[in-house]
Formats: structure tokens, sequence, C-alpha cells
């Protein structure tokens, strides 16, 4: 496990996406705005997110690469039973560990599954570099797992989801990242030279604008993102006093989950 982050400071996390057919556009992922929204909530920042095919050597480079640079790792898909899930091999491969059948979820699986219906294919999914800690999952008993700071769940949503409700007590966060959002009706041309004086007097609150058209009405919604409540609330009431400014007619709104926020 990294280090516990000390008051104040920012937790970091990386998602590391595994699949071709992510890639390939035949599966849609669903793991990202979970994740993000559910991290944020624990107080760690989801800062960076690659989707990479399931190559041993794009695996093993990018995993050694983000597991020093971020305080979290977290990666989804390449541990069922088949011969392209090869996550659990390239992550041992990676710490410089044996890949061994882990006991424990041999056990768990041989429990599961009824007597003889234990395949090879299937005791894949007991496979984990050596002295890892499994990650729970109660919805189709075939666990993810942990090694140091890097946790390897399903690519299924509601596998991942529910592996990732038994891990989140091992995260250790900083404060959670909290917003204020507004929708006015003028375009981002409008609004950025005044948005980015707002910005240079408040440094440490993200601010960002993002267009949208409803019903052939056009707009942008304004973020303000920050971990302090009173340096959000004074944001906010500076971007108020800019917008009556600019004659806008703005709508502040109930905090969307982040992810949300940019899609919208």
């Amino acid at each position: 496990m990294p280090l516990k982050a000390t008051s104040g400071s920012t937790v970091t996390a990386c998602l590391l996406i595994i699949g071709n057919e992510i890639l390939s556009g035949r599966t849609q992922d669903k793991n990202l705005a979970f994740l993000g929204q559910r991290l944020n909530d624990l107080g760690v920042r989801l800062m960076e997110v690659r989707v990479i095919p399931d190559s041993e050597a794009t695996i093993i480079s990018s995993l050694n690469e983000v597991r020093r640079r971020f305080d979290y790792v977290f990666t989804t898909g390449g541990i069922g039973p088949t011969h392209d899930d090869i996550t659990a091999d390239c992550v041992a491969k990676a710490f410089g560990r044996p890949l061994i059948v882990n006991p424990e979820a041999r056990a768990i699986l041989e429990a599961h599954y009824e007597p003889g219906q234990l395949t090879a294919a299937r005791l894949r999914m007991a496979r984990t570099p050596q002295g890892a800690e499994l990650i729970e999952n109660p919805v189709s008993k075939a666990p993810g797992f942990q090694v140091e700071n890097v946790f390897v769940m399903a690519g299924i949503p509601t596998i991942m989801q529910a592996m990732f409700a038994s891990l989140q007590h091992r995260l250790v966060g900083g404060a959670p990242l909290r917003s204020r959002s507004v929708a006015v009706e003028l375009g981002e041309s409008f609004v950025a030279e005044d948005l980015a004086g707002l910005q240079a007097r408040f440094p440490e609150v993200e601010i960002g604008s993002y267009p949208f058209n409803r019903h052939g009405v056009f707009g942008t919604r304004l973020v303000l993102r920050a971990t302090e409540e009173d340096l959000l609330d004074a944001a906010a009431a500076e971007l108020d006093v800019l917008l009556a400014r600019l004659g806008a007619k703005a709508a502040w709104e109930a905090a969307p989950p982040a992810a949300q926020e940019v899609q919208s």
C-alpha cells in the first residue's frame, strides 16, 4: 500500500481500462464515470485514464509507469477465463513476482462450482501474483486482487462495482472535490475573457466551461471545483457578479456527478 497522504494533500489515482473490445468500439466502457465519482467521494482524485489493448508489453509498461506516479492505480478487464485474459500475468511480471494459483481464490471457486465443474479455464480466474491480497467478488465469486497500490478488477460493470465496494475501505483519501455549476445562455466566447480573470484570482479553484445545445438554445455550463467550501463560495459569488454584468440569464444547478458535468 502507498503511504497515507498527509492532511490537506491531494491523493491521486489512475485508471487503466484494458481490452481490445473497448478500443474497437464493440464494447462501451461504463466504469470510468462510476469510479470517478466514487473516488472523489472518498477524497481520491482520478487524474488520468488510459484505454490500452490486451498487449503484454503495453500493459506492463503502462502499469509500471503509473503505479510510481499515482497513489492508487485501478485496472479493469482481462481477468476472465479465456486465453486473452492476460492482466494477472502482466501484473505479476510488472512487479517481478511469480504468478500462482492463489490457494484462497481456488477455495472460493471450488465452493462456488459444483464438483467437477472447476475446469482449467475457470481455474485461470484463481491466478494472482504471489503475495496478492484478494478483492471479494460477491456477484460471480471469481476475485480481483491487490498488489501494493494496484487494484485489479473485472471489466463487467456490475462485478467491478461490487469489487470496488469490497475494497474501498482500504483507500485513504484526502478532502473530496466539491463543485458549483451554473448554466448560462451565452456562448463560451462571451465569457472567456472574464472567466480567465476569475481563474487568475482563484488559482486553487478549477474553473471549466462546457458548451451545450438544448432544443436549439446554445449556452455554456460553468463549473467551479475546489476542496474548500469557503473558497468555492467566494468564487461563485464573483462569478454571479460577472454574469450579471454580462446580462446573462444564469441558473445555478445542484452539483451533478463530475463525469456528467463534462459530457453535458
